[in-house]
Parts: C-alpha cells; structure tokens; sequence
C-alpha cells in the first residue's frame, strides 16, 4: 500500500493518464516517504492501479489502512534498511474493472498502464524508471573504485536536463485544479524534486556495491552523474521567443537552455502563454534521458609550510615569456611534484607571503607558502608521513628547503594573505656607489627610523600591477662598511616595499631613495631575504 489519500486519487488518474511514471506520480502527490521510491517502480505501478481501481469499483480505500501503511513506511526510512534489488521488468496493464455495465464516459476515463520498459515517463524521461536501479549504482560504484579515491563518507549529485523543468511545469498545469482541490496551500515547490527522489533510490543501492561506506547529504567526497536528452533544445525553444532576455550565449556553455535560464523564464512566463506555447500534458519523448560519465570529485586538500631558496637563478613560479620558459625550474614546482605525487592531486593553486625575484634569495626561517590540491585522490597523510613527504622535496633539490609541512584547513589559509601588508620583511643587501664612501660617510643610516616612502609602480612590474603610488615604511636600517664602493645595507620593512626601487630610485619613481640619502648614484648587486615576520604556519619541531 502506497501513503495516498482519496483525495489523491483523481491526480494519479491523470497523471498515469499523461504517461508519467509510477515514482513521478508519488512526487505529484509530495510522498515525502524515502521507502515509497525504493521499491521496484512495477511493483507501485500495480499498486497505483489498485488504488484508482478502487474508486473505479466504488470500494474506497479504508483511511485506516493508509494510515498503517505511512507508519510502516517511515519505519522502514528509519530503520535505513537496504532496498531490495529491481526485479525483472513484468508487463503491468490496468484495465478497466467491470462492475456491472460501465458507462462510456467510465471507460474514456479508464487508465491503461503500459509496458514501462517501452514507455518513458513524460516528466522524467526515463531517470526514476530504469536509470535509477542497480545497474547505474554499479557504474557509478565501478567508477569509484577505478579512481582508487580514500574517502570515508560519500555524497550524490547529480545534473538533469534543462527540459524536466518545462515537462513538470506542465504537468503541474495539467493537475493544478485537482491539486488545490486536495489542499489549498499546495504549489509546484511542494513537489519531491527528481533530483531528491533519485538520490533517495541510489544512496542504498551504491553504498551496498561499495561495501556499506555511507551516503550521506554533507561529505568531502562528491560522486556525480549528468543526464542529457537530444531533445533539450527542442521542448525549451518556445522560451528563448516568449522570454528572451533569461537566456544569453556564453563561452563555456554548449547550450543555452541552461537549468537556471530555464527556470527563470517560467518563473517569468504566464500560464496563458506557456498553455499557448506547449501543450499541456506534455508529448511523450520519443527517447529517455541518456546518462554520461560518472564524475568523482573530493574537496580541496591545503598544505603548507615555509621555503627557503639559495639559488639567484631560479624563480618563485615557473617564468614564461611568449609561451616560452625562461628558466628550467621554479621554487613552485621543485615542491609541488612530490606533493602532488603523494596526494594523488589533479592540480594545484600555489600561493605565498609576498614573492622574490628570480635573483633574490629567501634565507632564515624562510617564506611562508600554502599550496590548494585540487581533486586529491588521498586526502590523509600522518604525521610522519609529512615528515618524510618534506625530506623527499629537500633531497631532490639543493635550491630550496621546505619545513614546518602541514595540513592546513582553508580558513587557515587568510592568515598568510592578512601577514603581507600588516607584517614586517628583513633584508640584506649590497650596496654599489658610484662616487667612493668612506666609514663614516654611511653611519647615518643607523640613525634613520620609521622612513615613508612614496612608491610609483615600479616600471619593472607595470605590466602586472596597476599605475599607483604606494606609501612603505622603513622601519630601520643599518650599514655595513665594506670597501670604497661596496656596503651591505639592512633594512626591516613594511611588507611590499621595493628595496631596489629605493636603492636606485627607479628614475625618481620612488622618494625618498637611498641615492638622495647618499648624494651619488647608488644600485643593488645582491639582495636577500633574511624574514618574513608571518606567524604561520605554526613552526614543526624539527
């Protein structure tokens, strides 16, 4: 028995009428019951012909029994037991019961339900029929499994084509009147959406094929299925006319009768144009929905740590030119393969706390950076394992050195951003001077505090940033003698300073500038990075 009221019953005749399908039926009528769609679709299609057979014969169904069958259907949800396998397709007819002589109007009405094998519901085109049953949750558990994913919990989407939209509308239009007879609050948002009557059938049926790992509705791990029809463009058409300015072509999209174009244009329409427009009930397809390629999909994994880099000819992020590389390498690749490797990643955003030039090196604690691992297929590593992860990227290459490696969350990641305009950086650089200093010509530098800058978008770099003047601050600074030409200079700062823009002065882009302080022409051979004063990540005993 299926939980229908009486008042149901004229909506099922109309509906099965229209050729939709037994669960499409169920979601008209808001069966909110997960047990009702789990249930071999022939076994409600003979249920929903006792059901309006009933009224036919003049036997109402007894309430009480109704009532029953709700309670034992919700203690079947919530027992969460497994849902039995789909038993061969039978033929289900429903002839019109004689009881008596019926008039010719009673056999007009009378409903004939048809070999649903052959006959594709006019809502759902097929996906709650037979592309919801045991051999779709193979495929998508097969799909799994290829990947070879490491994944506790386990969530279904899935994607449906643009059309469903329009086939339900109608459909709603063509029961509408019945509907609010049955209650005067009921509107088309009332429905059980395919997408949750879907989910509801397979989230039993894969967990069983994955050995009982739970679906749930909130995970890490996505597996995903799309669902396409020849016939999207076709049924939605007539909007792009009634309602043209819900849908604009764009680049990436094949098609566009998007979902949510589609929805809005009847959001949008009125009922006398769509009636106009598209018959009511819908036509039957000539074919059901095919479904594509099973997609996987885990959330993003963060890691993170600090770098050191020893080498000047080696950039931060690989260096192209024209589409051509520069250098060989990079300080984001050197530590990204072996973290890919490890995580089984499809990719990676890289960032990090400011960046050096190709030149410069970054010494003491190193640079704060946090890599995003896009689509890991292994998304735990112990502690050791980390470990062992940071020896692996510091015994393939003398040019850098990575330490503190962790596993970070993404809200972690804001702490790094928030360090590089609030922090402080320390340099050391040597100083080249055109006329010859002596000692003493340098030791006012020591004596100069909390410097501010006006910066001019450094005409190195203005092809990537914007025309701006920017205010840094020197917070102190020291010299160290060494010959008649040659000092080191070290500089605390506000983060995003240019130190060489303020050795050289960039063409009096930057004021004031060490060459005014010093009264010759000063340039930068060296610089390092000895800081960067981010209190992140958290520091790893060695």
């Amino acid at each position: 028995m299926l939980s229908l009221k009486e008042k149901d019953k004229p909506i099922v005749k109309k509906l099965l009428s229209a050729g939709c399908c037994a669960r499409c039926v169920l979601r008209f009528c808001c069966v909110s019951v997960q047990a009702a769609y789990r249930r071999p679709h022939q076994e409600t299609l003979k249920e929903l012909q006792a059901f309006i057979s009933d009224t036919e014969n003049g036997k109402p169904q007894d309430p009480k029994a109704v009532e029953s069958t709700e309670e034992n259907n919700k203690s079947h949800d919530a027992a969460g037991s497994e849902p039995p396998d789909d038993p061969p397709s039978k033929r289900a007819k429903l002839e019109p019961i004689v009881a008596g002589a019926p008039s010719e109007e009673d056999s007009a009405a009378g409903v004939r339900l048809k070999d649903e094998e052959s006959s594709v519901c006019v809502v759902c085109l097929g996906i709650l029929q037979e592309l919801c049953g045991t051999t779709q949750a193979v495929k998508m558990a097969d799909a799994v499994k290829a990947e070879k994913y490491e994944f506790d919990t386990l969530v279904l989407s899935v994607s449906l084509p643009a059309q469903l939209c329009v086939r339900e509308h109608s459909c709603w239009l063509h029961v509408k009147n019945q509907l609010r007879e049955k209650s005067a609050a009921v509107d088309k948002e009332d429905f059980i959406q395919v997408k949750e009557a879907f989910k509801w059938i397979l989230q039993g049926l894969v967990s069983k094929e994955l050995g009982g790992i739970a679906v749930v509705t909130r995970s890490l791990f996505e597996v995903g299925v799309e669902f396409t029809h020849p016939e999207t463009d076709v049924d939605c058409h007539f909007l792009a006319s009634t309602c043209p300015d819900c849908f604009k072509a764009t680049k990436n999209k094949q098609s566009v009768f998007t979902r949510m174009a589609v929805v809005k244009a009847l959001e949008k329409i009125s009922e006398a144009k769509f009636l106009k427009h598209y018959p009511c009930p819908p036509v039957k397809p000539t074919s059901s929905c095919s479904s594509q390629d099973v997609q996987c999909l885990h959330v993003s994994i963060f890691v993170a740590g600090r770098y050191n880099k020893f080498c000047r000819s080696l950039p931060q992020t690989p260096w192209l030119i024209d589409g051509e590389r520069r250098m060989e390498s990079s300080v984001e690749e050197l530590i990204a393969a072996p973290i890919l490797s490890s995580f089984r990643a499809d990719g990676f955003n890289f960032s990090s706390s400011g960046r050096e030039d190709v030149d410069v090196r970054t010494l003491g604690n190193g640079r704060p950076f946090a890599m995003e691992l896009l689509n890991p297929h292994r998304s735990r590593l112990s502690k050791v394992e980390m470990k062992q992860l940071q020896e692996t990227i510091n015994a393939s290459s003398d040019k850098i050195r990575v330490r503190d490696l962790q596993i970070v969350t993404r809200e972690a990641m804001s702490r790094m951003k928030e360090g590089e305009e609030e922090k402080t950086k320390s340099y050391t650089a040597l100083i080249w001077t055109l006329k010859p200093i002596e000692r003493d010509d340098i030791t006012f530098i020591d004596d100069i505090k909390d410097l501010t800058l006006d910066q001019k978008t450094p005409l190195r770099v203005l092809h990537r940033r914007a025309l701006a003047v920017r205010q840094r601050v020197i917070h102190s600074m020291n010299a160290r003698f060494l010959d008649s030409h040659h000092f080191y200079l070290g500089l605390k700062t506000q983060a995003g300073t240019y130190i060489k823009e303020f050795v050289h002065g960039d063409f009096g882009r930057t004021k004031p500038n060490l060459c005014e302080l010093l009264k010759t022409d000063t340039d930068i051979l060296e610089l390092d990075v000895e800081s960067v004063d981010v209190d992140w990540p958290p520091s790893i005993p060695e």
